[in-house]
């Protein structure tokens, strides 16, 4: 699966894009990147899936698209 990363999270992960099997669900997801990645930890993002906005626990496979988005503010 493909993760896509934008804005400030960029500079916690290193890169703008990752490449890595797909764990079960977007839970195990997170976890597996804080885990690679700590600074994660404190930082405030939001997940897309397949170009969707997701809130809660969704199922991943092989060929999805996962965004790493930071929290943003309308203003």
């Amino acid at each position: 699966m493909e993760i896509l990363i934008f804005g400030s999270l960029i500079d916690i992960i290193g890169k703008n894009h990752l490449q890595i099997k797909a764990p079960v669900d977007t839970v195990n997801l997170k976890a597996l990147l804080i885990q690679q990645y700590p600074g994660l930890e404190t930082a405030r993002f939001f997940l897309a899936l397949n170009k969707t906005m997701i809130q809660d626990k969704q199922p991943l496979k092989e060929g999805d698209v996962v965004a790493l988005m930071p929290a943003f503010s309308g203003g």
